[in-house]
C-alpha cells in the first residue's frame, strides 16, 4: 500500500487492543517517523516462545521512507522490540537519557550496539525528519525521563503522549509540563493518540510518593529479612526502596539481570542516590544479622526463571527465604499473569514467610503508572484534539476513553477505535478511516524472529498435550522386506515398560501395514509413512482418545 502525496497517516502496528508492544508510525508523503517499538511476553498458547515483538512488514516494505524511531520512555513494552527492529532496519533512534541508556544494554546484548544511530533528547528538543518536525513535552509516569511527542506537519499537528499520569510530588522530577501541554493545544492539535490503560478507573492515580511511606513501615516493623520486588525499570520506586534501606540500617542485596543492570545504568546517570556502602553481594549475607538484610530482586510478575520465583522455591544459590522473612510484593500483576504470580504467593506462604502484596489500598506497596480517568479527561482538555486515536489498551478501556472524550466535548465521530493493522488518514484537514496495512505478532525463538509459524506452533502444541511417537522401520534395499521387527519410541505420550500389551499392539499394525504395502508393490517412503501415520494414529485414538505426534522413520539397509 503506498499513500498518496501530501497526506498524513497515522497508524497502529501494535498497541491497540492489547497490553503491550506498543509501536505506531506517522507519514507524510515520503516520510515516516515511528513512534516506540516494544514487547510483550507470550502465554501458555506459544510454547517455547520467548518474546512478540510487533510485525515490521509494512516499514521493510517502505525502508526508503524511514527516517526516525522516537521513544517516549524506556518500559520493555516501548523498547523490547528495538534490537530486532535495527537489525533489519538501521535507522537513528532518539529518547531521552535514560530511555538510551536502557536501549544501549538490550543493543550491547544484541551485539549490535557500535553501529547503532542512537541519539539523546530532552523536552527542549526538536527533530526534523524531512516534512516532519517533532518536538517533546514532559510528562510523569513509573520510570523517569519521560516525554510526549508533538509532530509538526502540513496537515496539522499530532501529538502522542506516551503513558502518563499527573503525579504533581513526583520521588524525582521532572513534574509533568502543564503549560507546555497548554501551549500545545492553543496551537492547535489535529490528531491526540493518548494511552487509555486506566480509562476504567475513576478519579486520579495516586502519588508514587505515597508507596515510600508504605515500605519504610514494613521495612522498620520487619523482624528478619525483607524481600522486596518491583519493576527494576520503576527506577523511583526503586529509589524508595534505597531509602527504607539507610533509614532502617539495613544492607541492599540485588538479585535479577534486569535489576542489576538497571540500578547500574541508573546510578552512573544519577537518577538514583545509592549510598557506597549500602550494596552488598548475595555471598556475604551470612555475615550480618537477619534484620539488617534487604533484598531488591525481579519477579514481581511471577515469571518462572525470575530471581522471586527462584527464592520461592528454594532454588537460589546464596540466599533463602526463611519462616518469619518478610516478603514484598510492590507491583500489580499485568493481565494474564495472574496466575503464575498466586502460584509464588503460595510457595512464599509454605516457607512461612509474611507476604505483602496488591494493588492500591489492598497492600500500599503499588500504584499505578497510568493516569485514571480525570487525568485522561485534563489531557484531552489541555489538548483540545479535533481528533482522538485512544491507544495502549484493550478494547474496553480504548471505548470507556471514547466516553471520557465526549464527557469533554469530542463527539463520538471523531474518536477512531481502531485496531493494529488500521490507518487513518488525514487531507485537507479531514480525517478517515484508512487502507489497513501488514501488521500481527512477529515471534522470537532463541535468536530467530518471524520463522515460528502456525504449523509449527501446531506442533508445539500438540507434543505438549499429547507426546510423540516413533516408528523406526528397517527395509532391505534389494527386496523392500522388512528386516527386523519395528522399534517404537515414546516421547510424553506413555511409559513404554509399563505398556508392552498396548506397544505389541501397534507392533502387529506396523507389520501388518508393511505387509500390506510391500504385497501391493508400495514401497515410497512417503506412502509408507503416511500410511503408518493413518493406522496407528487411528488405532491410538480409538484406545486412549489421544492424538501424539507420529513420525514415522523408513531405513534402507
Amino acid at each position: 500500500m503506498n499513500i498518496a502525496e501530501h497526506k498524513l497517516l497515522v497508524a497502529a502496528l501494535g498497541g491497540v487492543n492489547e497490553i503491550g508492544k506498543n509501536m505506531y508510525f506517522i507519514q507524510y508523503d515520503q516520510d515516516i517517523v515511528i513512534i516506540d517499538c516494544g514487547s510483550k511476553f507470550p502465554d501458555e498458547n506459544l510454547p517455547g516462545i520467548d518474546l512478540i515483538v510487533p510485525d515490521f512488514t509494512y516499514l521493510l516494505d517502505h525502508a526508503d521512507k524511514v527516517r526516525a524511531l522516537v521513544v517516549t520512555h524506556g518500559h520493555e513494552d516501548h523498547i523490547g522490540g528495538i534490537p530486532y527492529l535495527l537489525k533489519q532496519l538501521p535507522i537513528p533512534v532518539y529518547g531521552t537519557k535514560l530511555t538510551i541508556e536502557l536501549i544501549k544494554i538490550k543493543l550491547k546484548e544484541h551485539r549490535i550496539l557500535r553501529e547503532s544511530d542512537l541519539h539523546t533528547i530532552d523536552a527542549t528538543s526538536t527533530i526534523e525528519a524531512g516534512s516532519i518536525h517533532a518536538s517533546f513535552f514532559s510528562t510523569s509516569h513509573s520510570i523517569p525521563d519521560c516525554v510526549g511527542i508533538v509532530f509538526q506537519t502540513p496537515e496539522g499537528n499530532v501529538v502522542h503522549t506516551g503513558d502518563f499520569k499527573f503525579d504533581m510530588s513526583p520521588v524525582k522530577g521532572p513534574y509533568p509540563d502543564l503549560h507546555r501541554m497548554a501551549d500545545i493545544g492553543k496551537q492547535g492539535v489535529k490528531v491526540l493518540l493518548s494511552e487509555s490503560t486506566n480509562a476504567e478507573r475513576p478519579g486520579f492515580t495516586p502519588s508514587e510518593r505515597l508507596v515510600g511511606g508504605h515500605i519504610l513501615e514494613a521495612f522498620a516493623q520487619a523482624k528478619q529479612q525483607v524481600f522486596i520486588s518491583t519493576f527494576a525499570s520503576n527506577v523511583n520506586r526503586v529509589q524508595q526502596i534505597i531509602d527504607a534501606a539507610v533509614e532502617t540500617g539495613r544492607k541492599l542485596i540485588l538479585l535479577g539481570r534486569s535489576m542489576v543492570n538497571v540500578v547500574a545504568v541508573s546510578k552512573e546517570h544519577g537518577y538514583l542516590n545509592i549510598p557506597d556502602d549500602l550494596l552488598i553481594d548475595a555471598g556475604d549475607s551470612e555475615r550480618y544479622p537477619p534484620d539488617k538484610i534487604a533484598v531488591l530482586c525481579t519477579g514481581s510478575q511471577g515469571e518462572p526463571m525470575a530471581a522471586l520465583s527462584r527464592l520461592a522455591n528454594s532454588k537460589h544459590p546464596h540466599i533463602e527465604i526463611l519462616p518469619g522473612d518478610t516478603v514484598i510484593i510492590a507491583a500489580g500483576a499485568i493481565p494474564g499473569n495472574e496466575r503464575n504470580l498466586a502460584h509464588v504467593i503460595d510457595n512464599l506462604y509454605v516457607l512461612g514467610a509474611q507476604v505483602i502484596y496488591g494493588s492500591g489500598a489492598a497492600s500500599g506497596m503499588h500504584v499505578s503508572g497510568h493516569g485514571s480517568q480525570e487525568e485522561l479527561k485534563l489531557m484531552l482538555t489541555l489538548m483540545k484534539p479535533d481528533y482522538l486515536i485512544p491507544v495502549h489498551g484493550e478494547f474496553r478501556m480504548l471505548y470507556q476513553h471514547r466516553q471520557l472524550a465526549d464527557s469533554v466535548g469530542i463527539p463520538n465521530e471523531n474518536v477512531f477505535i481502531i485496531q493494529n493493522g488500521d490507518t487513518i488518514q488525514i487531507e485537507q484537514g479531514m480525517a478517515s478511516l484508512g487502507p489497513k496495512i501488514p501488521s500481527g505478532n512477529s515471534l522470537v525463538d532463541g535468536l530467530m524472529i518471524g520463522n515460528v509459524g502456525n504449523i509449527v506452533l501446531r506442533d508445539r502444541r500438540q507434543l505438549s498435550s499429547d507426546g510423540m511417537l516413533i516408528i523406526v522401520t528397517t527395509l532391505s534395499k534389494t527386496e523392500k522386506q522388512m528386516v527386523a521387527k519395528p522399534e517404537i519410541i515414546s516421547r510424553g505420550f506413555i511409559f513404554v515398560k509399563d505398556s508392552e500389551e498396548f506397544i505389541g499392539q501397534i507392533h502387529d499394525i506396523v507389520t501388518s501395514s508393511m505387509r500390506d504395502l510391500t504385497e501391493t508393490g508400495s514401497t515410497q517412503w512417503n506412502l509408507i509413512k503416511q500410511t503408518l501415520k493413518d493406522h496407528v494414529g487411528k488405532f491410538i485414538y480409538s484406545e486412549t482418545k489421544r492424538r501424539p505426534m507420529i513420525l514415522p522413520i523408513v531405513i534402507e539397509v
